[in-house]
């Protein structure tokens, strides 16, 4: 099967049953070739959501997450002009209010905006890319009932799409400080690492609560309201280093604090990740849990999304 009647498939609203030699089949990956490869239904593993299956499956992976971006826009004259458009007005509402009106003092040397942009906009990704990876599963549910293959690429698509903008956004950071003046080193590259850390973390949450909003629709609102508690307890919108010790002691268990601080660390502060080894840790083992209990939860539900969707 070859790449073009694969993503003809994919995209189509109407159902197919794939089968190769009279045998239902999953379509596994795309090689270099444009070849679509495939695994037999029937001898798929009992346990098969692995980080490996996102690499072999890249492919198709990289042309659903293009696809998304498109479709989301699809309808409006602007295009995807709408995904940086509305982050960037609420930065412009924030500097006319707070940098413009209220002539707010530069926090850690640097003007407010510049300080403010890097923790707003990844909180941003991982806030609008968390809403939509739980929803996933329910918006493509005609790709499950439709066709044989490894679901667990659903959620990634939603991330991966969501990380296309963002890496707009983290050019918009680097031209802001050369605006001011400030300019970027060398720590700029590890703005890579916490964008790393951000998409682990989201996929590891992905599996997890889009696999349960199947079952429990409740689930999306609830974590609609996670992430609006979210922005308040994440250092957005506050300095970590005026917070009460004690309190910060508490706030830091929010594994986002770390992504947050880590993007002005980027940015402003210039220290490097391993600097706080203990936060580091701390949040890796948090991440690995949420990417365990995430898989295996998916891997025992999946088998009946079909029913339920």
């Amino acid at each position: 099967m070859n790449k073009k009647r694969v993503c003809e498939i994919l995209k189509s609203k109407e159902k197919y049953d794939v089968f190769y030699d009279n045998r239902p089949v999953w379509i596994q990956e795309i090689d270099g070739n444009n070849i679509a490869k495939i695994g037999f239904v029937d001898k798929v593993e009992e346990r098969d959501v692995y980080l490996k299956d996102l690499y072999k499956q890249r492919k198709i992976l990289g042309e659903l997450a293009i696809n998304d971006c498109k479709a989301k826009f699809a309808s409006s004259g602007l295009g995807m002009v709408w995904a940086f458009l509305q982050p960037l007005l609420t930065l412009l509402v924030f500097w006319v209010v707070f940098q413009a009106g209220f002539k707010t003092a530069p926090i850690s040397n640097v003007e407010f905006i510049v300080w403010f942009a890097p923790a707003y906009l990844i909180w941003m990704f991982f806030s609008e890319g968390l809403l939509q990876v739980t929803n996933s599963l329910v918006e493509y549910n005609y790709l499950i009932k439709k066709v044989n293959f490894k679901v667990n690429i659903i959620p990634p698509i939603k991330i991966v799409s969501s990380a296309i903008v963002h890496c707009g956004f983290i050019l918009f950071i680097i031209f802001l400080n050369f605006v001011y003046g400030y300019g970027i080193s060398i720590y700029a590259l590890q703005v890579i690492y916490y964008f790393g850390c951000t998409c682990m973390l989201l996929l590891g949450m992905g599996w997890l609560f889009s696999a349960l909003n199947v079952f429990v629709k409740d689930v999306y609102n609830v974590v609609a309201v996670f992430t609006q508690i979210g922005f308040w307890a994440t250092p957005v919108f506050w300095n970590a280093s005026e917070m009460d010790s004690n309190i910060l002691l508490i706030l830091k268990l929010n594994p986002m604090y770390y992504i947050c601080e880590g993007y002005r660390e980027t940015f402003i502060y210039k220290i490097w990740f391993w600097e706080h080894p203990a936060e580091t840790v701390y949040f890796w083992a948090i991440t690995v849990v949420l990417l365990i209990v995430g898989a295996r939860t998916f891997d025992k539900l999946h088998k009946v999304f079909i029913d339920v969707l």
